[in-house]
């Protein structure tokens, strides 16, 4: 459920190069939009940068986003902006609390798609339970860019109990995904394919933070390796851990939890759902004597009820991934070659 905040009567319609020029029409279009919607005293004060205090160990991550649609079912370019570095700063055992926001927009942008735009980058924000207080806006000439680009920056205290390295990976650990995979991914491809669903099938976009916080309330550094399975998804993640750890990754086709018509979608457009972009899903690889109980706290919380245990950490097959099939048979995961989806976050 969006905001209800109306877009103000404004003398423009379309953001044009002169709305970048840092002159007046630079000057209503952040008034009237971007400090009177994201409002905080850190960000009123209008300086080049923000002052704060934060104790303690700290995580710090920037992430840019060139999606395309920048609208599409569950969401947004900015709610996804949002969402994406949240869970970065979520991922690294932190509790974030500071972004920056920072834009280039494409000259001819209509001043309808900046409002909606920021209206959900307000709302992901409050749900979020973060704070911009810093930014940039930029635009540039027609052709030069695709429609918008954001930018976003974070900060966030590492969370007491939180000890995420992946060095603390060991044989016997249990590989848990927070949620359905591939999500995302056929989201966004369904616009671009013209594709239709029986049902409503929308993007998984949403913060992680609140959730890895209860289980590292409870679970502390039993928790050894999170992971957000973005581009590249389930598959380059865990080729990426097994080839750091020098350890194998073993998973079980059957447990990897999919819905129906995204599983339908990627056989109809020759794509394996394990390579497929995820922006609502972690990947957490835990102590195996406390999977279950870790599974079963993180089933517990709203939106997460389709977690699952997908595989475990091996001594064989070194710096490999592999999956036992649904039929009995094995086979290599590989590395993702290329892009397999252009333009997904």
């Amino acid at each position: 459920m969006q905001l209800n905040c109306p877009m103000p009567q404004l003398d423009f319609e379309v953001i044009t190069l002169g709305h970048g020029s840092g002159g007046i029409l630079t000057n209503k279009l952040l008034e009237t939009g971007v400090f009177k919607l994201l409002e905080n005293p850190l960000l009123n004060q209008k300086h080049d940068g923000a002052v704060f205090e934060l104790k303690g160990q700290l995580a710090f991550s920037t992430d840019s986003y060139v999606i395309s649609p920048i609208f599409f079912p569950g969401g947004n370019i900015g709610e996804l902006a949002i969402n994406g570095t949240v869970n970065d700063l979520a991922m690294c055992g932190a509790i974030p609390k500071y972004l920056s926001l920072s834009f280039i927009i494409e000259e001819g942008l209509t001043m309808t798609e900046f409002w909606d735009i920021l209206v959900s980058i307000k709302y992901a924000a409050e749900k979020a339970d973060v704070q911009i207080v810093t930014g940039d806006t930029k635009v540039v000439e027609k052709g030069k860019g695709d429609k918008i680009f954001i930018n976003t920056s974070g900060i966030g205290q590492v969370h007491a109990k939180a000890n995420i390295n992946i060095s603390n990976v060991k044989v016997g650990d249990k590989i848990i995904v927070s949620g359905n995979i591939a999500t995302h991914g056929v989201a966004i491809m369904s616009v671009r394919e013209g594709l239709e669903f029986e049902t409503s099938l929308e993007s998984d976009t949403q913060n992680l933070n609140h959730a890895v916080k209860v289980l590292l309330d409870e679970f502390g550094d039993t928790i050894h390796l999170l992971k957000d399975p973005t581009r590249g998804g389930v598959a380059t993640v865990l080729n990426e851990v097994a080839r750091d750890t020098k350890l194998g990754m073993e998973l079980t086709q059957n447990n990897l939890p999919i819905l129906e018509q995204v599983e339908g979608a990627c056989e109809l457009l020759g794509l394996d759902p394990l390579y497929v972009a995820n922006e609502g899903v972690f990947m957490a690889i835990v102590a195996e004597n406390q999977a279950t109980d870790i599974l079963n706290k993180l089933k517990s919380i709203p939106n997460f009820e389709a977690a699952c245990i997908i595989g475990s950490v091996v001594a064989e097959h070194p710096k490999q991934v592999i999956l036992n099939s649904k039929i009995g048979g094995k086979r290599v995961v590989n590395m993702l070659v290329g892009e397999q989806l252009p333009r997904i976050c």
